[in-house]
């Protein structure tokens, strides 16, 4: 097989990571793919939000299967294109994807399913009927633009200057761009976030095992919301009895949701939620898989990925394939200096190979561009360093160690990923 992967960071390394190591593929290509990326697969220049670009290099490589990592793409409606060709690409069509496209649609769908979540306030297309809104709200409240804000969108107000604030700064200033001309605003939910991903071909469904990703950019859960500084994965994440009541109370009945609207959903289908006291809710849905959390996932994965996203893509799920390997993962993101603020890239990273030797640690690349024999930041979050091991100590133990081999100008990380953050107020992406 000749596999096309579609985006340029960590959850796409991650996933070249895996297709590579199948038996059944001979070629990976990666659009446009990133430095560490380079090293084990093909790389070629293209915009993720490029559906024609996308559709045209398609044309040009003739992938036997196509995975698509960002969201955008699919937002966009690349998945339709594609099977207009009859070429087989995991990733829900554009219709689908407005599950995480619209934060508006994906309330009204939990609240027409009656699939447990925040209680919604209300929806506003004018900053001054949201303004208003603030005066019958409890504190704190959530804001969420309503589009893609690249995990900007959502801010927990704790006051009403602070929320007048963030919504002056998204509905007038425009700051967030098309993604924030509506909003809505939602309760905030108390509680522990846990990542449930499942794979669907539309009609079956196979979980993948839990994680919790770390999105606050300081150790503590202090400082703005990130893409995520870390995630780890293991099985105590998830008791039996708490796996079963999200999968009746919430995968079941949004699936049910999607065929009862006429909505075939295939792909990955990311559902962030809250352990609250009174039972898991829905915090957000993504159609993709979560970036850090594919890299903690990767690293448990027991089976030839390549074969079941092959099958996933032909209607053809069988469930149980997906086998993982016990004990835990984790994943530490090496950051930018002033990440998720302003940052500056082209910073040299040192250590990488000795890095590397260490059991058990695959280092995975998100903003890193070569120039000559040089490996330079590109971006905000720039590796992920994950490991897997029998305990969760075991493998957060081995990242850390990695982490301490690495080095480049300004890089920051979390130091308590993997350790449970306690109980807090979040509200996803």
């Amino acid at each position: 097989m000749k596999v096309l992967v579609i985006g340029g960071g960590g959850r796409e390394h991650a996933l070249v990571w895996r297709l590579k190591e199948s038996s059944r593929v001979d070629r990976v290509v990666c659009a446009p793919g990133n430095g560490g990326i380079l090293a084990e697969a093909e790389c070629v220049a293209a915009e993720a939000g490029d559906v024609g670009g996308l559709v045209a290099l398609a044309e040009r490589l003739g992938p036997d299967l196509t995975v698509v990592g960002p969201e955008l793409p699919l937002v966009r409606g690349i998945a339709d294109e594609f099977s207009k060709r009859n070429w087989r690409i995991v990733g829900p069509t554009k219709r689908a994807a407005q599950i995480e496209g619209s934060k508006i649609f994906a309330k009204e769908f939990l609240r027409r399913h009656n699939i447990p979540t925040a209680e919604l306030y209300g929806c506003y297309d004018s900053p001054g009927d949201a303004y208003s809104a603030l005066c019958a709200v409890d504190w704190p409240v959530v804001i969420k633009a309503d589009g893609l804000c690249a995990g900007k969108g959502v801010f927990v107000g704790p006051n009403p200057d602070k929320a007048t604030a963030f919504i002056e700064r998204v509905m007038e200033k425009n700051e967030l761009g098309p993604g924030g001309r509506r909003v809505l605003l939602e309760e905030a939910l108390e509680g522990e976030e846990l990542t449930f991903i499942v794979v669907t071909d539309g009609e079956r469904y196979a979980p993948l095992v839990p994680t919790r990703d770390h999105k606050r950019v300081f150790d503590g859960n202090q400082g703005p919301n990130t893409g995520g500084m870390g995630a780890f994965s293991s099985d105590d994440l998830l008791p039996p009895g708490l796996r079963q009541i999200i999968i009746s109370n919430i995968v079941e009945p949004t699936l049910r949701g999607f065929a009862a609207e006429g909505i075939r959903y295939q792909g990955f289908l990311y559902i962030g939620l809250m352990l609250t006291l009174s039972g898991p809710k829905v915090l957000e849905f993504n159609c993709r898989l979560g970036d850090p959390e594919a890299q903690a996932i990767a690293a448990r994965m027991d089976f030839d990925l390549a074969e079941i996203l092959n099958d996933l893509a032909a209607g053809q799920l069988v469930p149980a394939k997906l086998r993982w390997k016990p004990g835990a993962s984790v994943c530490v993101v090496l950051a930018s200096g002033g990440y998720p603020g302003n940052f500056k890239s082209g910073k040299r990273i040192e250590g990488l190979t000795g890095a590397g030797q260490i059991n058990g640690v695959k280092i995975l690349h998100a903003g890193t561009k070569r120039q000559n024999d040089s490996l330079l930041t590109s971006g905000g979050r720039v590796l992920g360093v994950t490991a897997s091991g029998p305990t969760l100590e075991a493998a957060v133990g081995a990242a850390y160690e990695t982490v301490g081999k690495i080095h480049f100008e300004g890089m920051h990380f979390r130091k308590d990923i993997g350790t449970g953050a306690g109980r807090r107020i979040a509200v996803g992406d």
